[in-house]
This record gives structure tokens, sequence and C-alpha cells, in this order.
């Protein structure tokens, strides 16, 4: 699970484009595709499966940042029935690629979509991710359709899944979307996104479930140079990830009752890591009674607050150790729910970005329709937790290392200066050394220190280092 989140507006001077394209040169990131690859895309691109169900007078939505254009999901929220329905359109990314073929060994050679401050290192070409299988506006396409149907509190009542022809009609952003639902301006189906994902807010509080609201660094161009800062995630933001969560757990639980499939799970914390946290809140002055939960506690968060960012940050050490657990035949797995989400869980609502999506979309179009899945998904099932495993581990060493390289590229004429910084971790074993949260720039480093740092506490501190070149942030007590 990813400690931060990081984001660039604008384009980055030069240094900083060449510390990211040594990184890519290190970590042998593909650059480009090969052109029997991009052949096959072309093809596929003109060439798709069209399914024979037809639901393109649906009016769909996107809700993506404003610069995406890889819409793996468009939705359509409604009333039925004392309830709601929620129709949930995936982009089916089998309609475009060949089992066995060039494109689809590509795919599990990448794994996933890899995310950079200049770029991004998609998992299938463009033409298809940005392109013939994207959700985009006006675009009718191949999707893999779900349709839930909710009672008033948000329960699911009913789930189906089936493959169709989708068109999606506008591509919404979350600023947008939260300004028009917070004017009253938006339409029904868009008004409703509040309404049904505060319900599932409020179901995921009852079984215990977990949404940190992390804070993203944020990198904005400004004046021909940068500016760091926080940026809290909007309510829109967690609306719109409590309908993937809802399909999620739904194919999870379509799946299971199949008897083979492919989750998304995280074993419970152990005690010993929750009592850390609970030595951290402490040291940052954050109220934890011990009749409070720490899924509780986490709600009561506002990541605005340095000190409650800070610890929502450490939080994230409880989600580490989430995989993937392939069952088959009826054996269902030891471990079959997720920690965070407190339910069985799946990932099947981003396949253009992520591998495991397609092969979990299959299982459950296969469950609906009491069929066996196809051979090409069986083939390759087993083998699909270790390469996801190391798709993530890739991912989450991109995005360590592009965090530093950023921060160290834009401290690296500021070296000697004291800043305001606030200690939010202390090595257990090494209590000098730990980690720094400052508030202007908004920069979290590592800090060595004579003496044992004082957790949660305000601490001037002296930049010792910043070498984007070697993604060095270092601190030092002034």
């Amino acid at each position: 699970m990813p400690s931060r989140h990081i984001r660039v507006q604008g384009a980055p001077e030069a240094p900083l484009r060449a510390a990211l394209a040594a990184l890519r040169d290190e970590l042998g990131v593909p650059d480009g595709f090969r052109p029997e690859v991009l052949a096959e895309a072309e093809s596929a691109a003109r060439y798709p499966a069209v399914p024979a169900h037809d639901a393109t007078d649906i009016p769909f939505f996107t809700v993506d940042p404003p610069a995406a254009n890889d819409l793996d999901q468009a939705m359509h929220l409604s009333r039925h029935q004392g309830g709601y329905r929620v129709r949930y359109a995936i982009a089916d990314v089998a309609a475009f690629v060949v089992p066995g073929g060039d494109l689809d060994s590509e795919a599990h050679h990448r794994v996933n979509t890899l995310y950079f401050p200049d770029l991004r290192v998609p998992l299938h070409p463009d033409v298809l991710g940005e392109g013939a299988a994207s959700l985009l506006p006006g675009q009718t396409c191949p999707a893999v359709l779900w349709t839930i149907d909710l009672d008033a509190e948000g329960r699911t009542r009913t789930a189906d899944v089936r493959r169709s022809l989708v068109r999606s009609r506008a591509k919404l952003d979350y600023a947008g979307v939260q300004r028009r639902i917070d004017e009253g301006t938006a339409e029904e189906a868009l008004a409703l996104l509040k309404e049904i994902g505060e319900a599932r807010v409020r179901l995921e509080a009852e079984r215990g479930g977990i949404s940190l609201g992390v804070p993203e660094q944020e990198i904005v161009e400004y004046d021909h140079t940068y500016r760091l800062g926080y940026r809290a995630p909007l309510p829109a933001e967690s609306w719109n990830a409590q309908i993937s969560l809802l399909t999620g757990m739904t194919a999870a639980d379509l799946m299971l009752g199949y008897g083979t499939g492919v989750l998304r799970t995280l074993p419970t914390a152990p005690d010993g890591a929750v009592a850390r946290l609970r030595r951290t809140a402490a040291a940052l002055h954050i109220d934890w009674p011990h009749h409070v939960s720490y899924a509780a506690l986490i709600r009561s968060l506002d990541p605005r607050r340095p000190r409650h960012a800070a610890f929502l940050q450490e939080c994230t050490t409880l989600l580490r150790g989430a995989g993937y657990t392939v069952f088959r035949d009826g054996v269902l797995p030891a471990v079959s729910t997720h920690a965070a989400v407190a339910a069985p869980y799946a990932h099947c609502t981003a396949p253009l970005r992520r591998l495991a999506d397609r092969y979990a979309a299959e299982l459950c179009l296969a469950a609906a329709a009491g069929e066996d899945p196809p051979d090409w998904v069986l083939t390759a099932l087993d083998l699909l937790p270790k390469e996801m495993a190391e798709g993530a581990r890739r991912a989450g060493t991109v995005e360590r290392e592009c965090v530093d390289i950023v921060e160290a590229a834009l401290l690296k004429d500021r070296v000697g200066e004291v800043f305001d910084g606030c200690v939010v971790e202390v090595e257990e074993h090494r209590p000098t050394v730990g980690r720094v949260l400052l508030q202007q720039p908004a920069v979290i480093g590592r800090i060595e220190a004579g003496a044992p740092l004082p957790l949660g506490e305000r601490l001037p501190v002296r930049l010792t280092r910043a070498d984007p070149g070697t993604a060095k942030v270092r601190f030092a007590p002034a």
C-alpha cells in the first residue's frame, strides 16, 4: 500500500526530468511498445469482439482526474423499488486482447500502469488504453456491465453482470462533481452519487471497514518554479470510491459462490502493529480512547490538520501485506477477506491499468452465466498472484523514488536553511532516526539526530542534503 501520493502539475524542469529518466533506466521500465504489439493493438482497436447486448441508451458518465483519458469505469445511478440501481460499466479489455498474443504477453510483462511525475507508462498501448477500449464520452465500446440493486440503506439486493455495448455521455472530474452536488445543480443520476456514497460509508463503518483519506503531496508549477502543498481528498472522491468498492465486493461474493476466483486479500493487522500506532497517536497528541476502535478513530480524523495527516500516513502501515489469492474447484481460501474493506473483495474495476482485473471480470461473467471459465483464464490463474506482487513492488518503488527525487529537486538550492517541522515517525530500534513533516514546503523527509527524537513534537530542522541525483533529502535538528 503506498504511503504517499504525489501529483505534478506543469512540465518538470530539466534536472528533474533527467533524474526521473535515470530512475526509469535503473528500474528497467519499458520505453514504448514493440512494433508487433503496436500492430496488434491497432488491429484490435478496429476489430474488437462486439457483445450482443446493447446498453447504449443508458446515459453513463465517468468521474476521473481532469487529465485522465484511460477511463476504466462509467456509471449511471437511479432510484429503484424504494432503493437504488447502480449500473457500473467497466472497460472490456478482453474484447481487444487475444489470449497468448503479443499484446497479452506484453501486458503480463508490465502488469500495471506506472505513474511518474512527468509521464505514465501504460499497461496497454494508448490506441487501446486511451482510445478504443477507454470509456470516453460519445464513444460506443464493449464493456462489462454490472447492475447492482440496493435497498434504501445501500445494502445489495441483487446483482447481475454481462457484456454490453455502452456509450458514456459525459467526462466529469472530482472538483466539478463536488461543486455541482454542493450547489444543488447536479442531475439526479449524479446527485445520487452522494446519497449512495454516504449510505455505503455508513455500512462500511458498521462492518468495521476503513477508508484512509491520505493527503496527496501536490507540486504545482508557479512563476517558472514549483510549489509544494498537501491536498486532502474531496468527499466526491470517497463517494466515487464506494461505488468501486461495492462492485469489488459484489464480484468477490459472486466468485466465492461460484467456487473459482481471484480475490484481493489482506490479513488482520497483528496486535503489535496496532499497539505501535497507539503510541504514535499519543505522541501526536491524538486522543484515542481504549473503547474506540481503530476504524472509528480513522473516521474522526481531518486530513487537513497536520497531526492528523501525519497519523493517517502512518496508518498505511497496517495495510501492508495485501495480495491476490486464487482459489478453484470449490476449495475456498483460508483467508478470503480484505481487512481494510472488512469483507471479501476483488480487483475488477480497473482493467486498463491493472492486469488482474481482466481475469476477475472473466470469472465473474462465467459465474453469472453458470458456465465454465475460458481455458486461457484457468491457465494463467495460478501465476497471477506472483505476477501482481512483482508489479506492485515495482509500482511502490516508482512511487517512493519519485517522491524523493521531486522533493530533492525542489529543495536542492536550500541546503542549510532551517524549517519548522513535526517529527512523525521514530524508528523503534533507532530512536535517533525518523521522519519529519514540514508545513512549508510540504515535504516528508528523513531526519537523523544525535539524541532520541521527540515523536509528535514540533522541531526546527536544518536541511543537510538535497540531491535529486541520489533521490535523497536529509534533515537534522537545527
